[in-house]
């Protein structure tokens, strides 16, 4: 799926929506580690940009945003509208990240 026809809004300019094929999800649940607790415990003494989890959150919702196009190609969806991100701390130290939207098909006008 070309990355272009993943949309937040609910229409793609140039497109046609010909069919609906419901919603799309990834999923991604992560821990941070021992090592990069300690690590970004350091740079919070120092303050500033936290690049250890800043690295993590990016690492996470860039899987899960693959996951969902994944999700999307095996239904035979050729774009996303609506996409979303939303991020849940199930315990301490564990956050699921999900990326959603409602596949499509589109045809170019």
């Amino acid at each position: 799926m070309d990355h272009s026809l993943v949309t937040t809004n609910f229409q793609l300019d140039g497109f046609k929506i010909v069919k609906n094929m419901g919603v799309v999800r990834g999923i991604v649940v992560r821990s941070r580690s021992v090592f990069g607790n300690i690590g970004a415990g350091l740079q919070i003494l120092f303050g500033g940009n936290i690049t250890l989890y800043t690295e993590l959150c990016e690492a996470t919702r860039r899987d899960a945003f693959e996951l969902m196009i994944q999700h999307a190609q095996a239904i035979g969806a050729n774009s996303i509208i609506g996409f979303r991100y939303d991020a849940t701390e199930i315990m301490g130290g564990v956050t699921e990240v999900l990326a959603y939207g409602t596949a499509c098909v589109v045809e170019k006008l």
